[in-house]
């Protein structure tokens, strides 16, 4: 298990950014699929963006390509969600997660992927 604590949340107007981080605990943290979710009041947890345990590849909800970038430093032990043009619907509880991901579900992995999670950063995007 990794501990993750996430930060970076906020509230910000449409059109704006953000960068979330995401600390982890363990010195093996480059070893972990990471990823980030996110949670919508009276809405399901869904995947937004995701990265390998090597750095070398990436993967977004549709909606978000474009416009989010999820990066790591591994030195750091330390993942990132640069959100810019931010939208009202983006407004949701940010999740940090790691694990590892089936080479058949990259493009679209499920929280069932990840064993490790974060507490949660609130963003709110007002329009």
């Amino acid at each position: 298990q990794v501990q993750l604590v996430e930060s970076g949340g906020g509230l910000v107007q449409a059109g704006g950014s953000l960068r979330l981080s995401c600390a982890a605990s363990r010195r093996t943290f480059n070893r972990y699929d990471m990823g980030w979710f996110r949670q919508a009041p009276g809405k399901e947890r869904e995947f937004v963006a995701a990265i390998r345990w090597s750095g070398s590849s990436t993967y977004y909800k549709d909606s978000v390509k474009g416009r989010f970038t999820i990066s790591k430093d591994n030195a750091k032990n330390t993942v990132y969600l640069q959100m810019n043009s931010l939208k009202p619907e983006d407004t949701a509880v940010y999740y940090c997660a790691a694990g590892s991901i089936p080479l058949g579900r990259l493009n679209s992995p499920i929280a069932a992927d990840f064993g490790s999670w974060g507490q949660g950063t609130q963003v709110t995007v007002s329009s």
